[in-house]
């Protein structure tokens, strides 16, 4: 997402699916579906946060919406919410999302954002208040085919056929950076599928940021549900802060 948010997801959840925000599978596209999907984010054993998302898909068109916020001990201490809305088409099993919107609420203040695609492409980003450039700012008319954090975090998170899993490889655009997820080696585990995957800085982070980490390799385990597709039930990483997990509800 544009500033406060992606910085979150970038600090707990991105490094968690590899914070994962953010996957789209190439494969062809099946009936429509519908997710609603909750996890916890735990860091060193203690739950700091949530994660809900609703997402649909149906026939070339798809939406969510978002919403991660503080929980738990941390949710106490520091109250961090942030809301998140797309859509976009889907055709061919990609996402293309169309408008991506977002309203933060931090001790800091609120705060709104928008990206706005054209063929795939940004061609608006906005911010009220306004952000103030950075040098290492990467270029939105460059971005074309990167999808949003929301979109990518629906993506990875969303129930998927057996041969879908672990073939996931999709670039990242938040408004100012870029990066790419990737979940690959699908291996058994029990009635279900495990994946590793990686998420990678690429560009438009800072030269601090880089050097103190660029790449989080990630676990994530598959679980058949109900109806005999396959769900995310937990990622596993280590993060900057130490050992983090997205855990289902």
């Amino acid at each position: 997402m544009i500033s406060t948010f992606s910085r979150a997801r970038r600090a707990a959840v991105l490094p968690l699916l590899a914070a994962l925000a953010f996957l789209q599978p190439s494969l062809p596209a099946r009936a429509d579906q519908s997710d609603q999907i909750v996890f916890d984010v735990v860091l060193k054993g203690l739950r700091a946060g949530e994660l809900v998302i609703n997402g649909k898909i149906v026939g070339n068109a798809y939406g969510a919406n978002g919403v991660l916020q503080t929980a738990g001990l941390v949710g106490l201490l520091r109250k961090i919410r942030y809301d998140a809305t797309v859509s976009g088409s889907y055709r061919n099993g990609k996402f293309t999302p169309m408008r991506f919107s977002e309203i933060s609420d931090t001790p800091r203040g609120k705060s709104t954002h928008e990206i706005v695609y054209k063929n795939g492409t940004p061609i608006a980003v906005s911010q009220k208040p306004p952000r103030r450039p950075r040098d290492t700012d990467v270029d939105p008319a460059k971005q074309g085919g990167a999808i949003d954090p929301l979109t990518a975090l629906y993506a990875v998170l969303r129930n998927v056929n057996r041969d879908e899993a672990c073939k996931l490889d999709v670039k990242m655009y938040d408004g100012s950076k870029r990066s790419q997820v990737r979940l690959f080696d699908a291996r058994p585990e029990g009635d279900g599928v495990v994946c590793s995957g990686e998420y990678r800085r690429l560009a438009g982070f800072s030269a601090k940021d880089m050097a103190e980490k660029s790449r989080f390799p990630f676990t994530l385990h598959y679980a058949p549900n109900a109806n005999g597709r396959l769900e995310v039930n937990e990622i596993e990483t280590d993060t900057i802060y130490g050992k983090g997990r997205l855990k289902r509800q």
